[in-house]
């Protein structure tokens, strides 16, 4: 199992920006973000394995990045021009494992962060 620990949430207004990282104790060969806003569901934000290859959600392309720093085990989340609609605990999600080809469901992810709260305002 992979500790993982966020951080960087905030609140911000529309049009900004935040930066979230989280590290992980142990190499994971996926690591990425997951979203959930109040009554919805766990929805996945961007992902990115240990070459580098990322994929990111329809919803925020564009406007966020993931990336990684292999030697220490950490990835963050760029997330600009921010909108009301990105509001949600965000998630750190890991997988020791496999590789994410695609965006993991919630189900499939074996390791999560305790998450960190993500508000924008209009």
């Amino acid at each position: 199992q992979v500790q993982l620990v966020e951080s960087g949430g905030g609140s911000v207004q529309s049009g900004g920006s935040l930066r979230l990282s989280c590290a992980a104790s142990a190499y994971a060969r996926a690591m990425g973000w997951f979203r959930q806003a109040p009554g919805q569901e766990r929805e996945g934000v961007a992902v990115i394995d240990r070459g580098g290859t990322t994929i990111v959600a329809n919803s925020v392309k564009g406007r966020f990045t993931v990336s990684q720093n292999n030697a220490i085990n950490t990835v963050w989340l760029q997330m600009n021009s921010l909108k009301p609609e990105d509001t949600a605990m965000y998630y750190c999600a890991a997988d020791r494992s496999r590789r994410w080809l695609y965006l993991p469901q919630p189900g499939q992810v074996p390791d999560w962060g305790q998450g960190t709260q993500v508000t924008v305002s209009s």
